[in-house]
């Protein structure tokens, strides 16, 4: 299940959190903020998806989030490459190889060593 832009952008901000009321989700907000029922809202949804836990603490809540920015992120990522690029993380990659810098290829070269090294390890 996808966030929406607005429920990815409260996300981040208890990825960054970690935990949060209310008032902190708010405050990490740009100016202007927005109404704290649109939060509320956000966050009720959020919840219904599973994305989104809490405790409560007298007439607050103490919300954090219960999936991983990395798993959420990687699962998207996937969609992504199947629904644009027939499902081939090379397709994918390869479009950034213009756009990288000679140093960021290199790294990335080696990432790939090491991955590569440590599957034939697994063998």
């Amino acid at each position: 299940m996808r966030l929406t832009n607005a429920e990815e952008q409260v996300m981040g901000f208890l990825w960054k959190l970690g935990k949060g009321y209310m008032k902190n989700i708010l405050d990490e907000f740009p100016v202007p903020k927005p109404a704290t029922t649109t939060v509320a809202t956000l966050l009720k949804r959020m919840i219904s998806k599973g994305f989104v836990g809490f405790d409560q603490h007298g007439s607050n809540r103490l919300y954090y989030p219960l999936v991983k920015k990395t798993d959420y992120f990687s699962d998207h990522l996937k969609s992504i490459i199947s629904g644009y690029f027939d499902n081939s993380a090379t397709q994918f990659a390869s479009l950034f190889t213009s756009e990288i810098s000679e140093s960021e290829l290199k790294e990335l070269r080696d990432l790939v060593g090491k991955r590569i090294k440590s599957n034939e390890l697994k063998k």
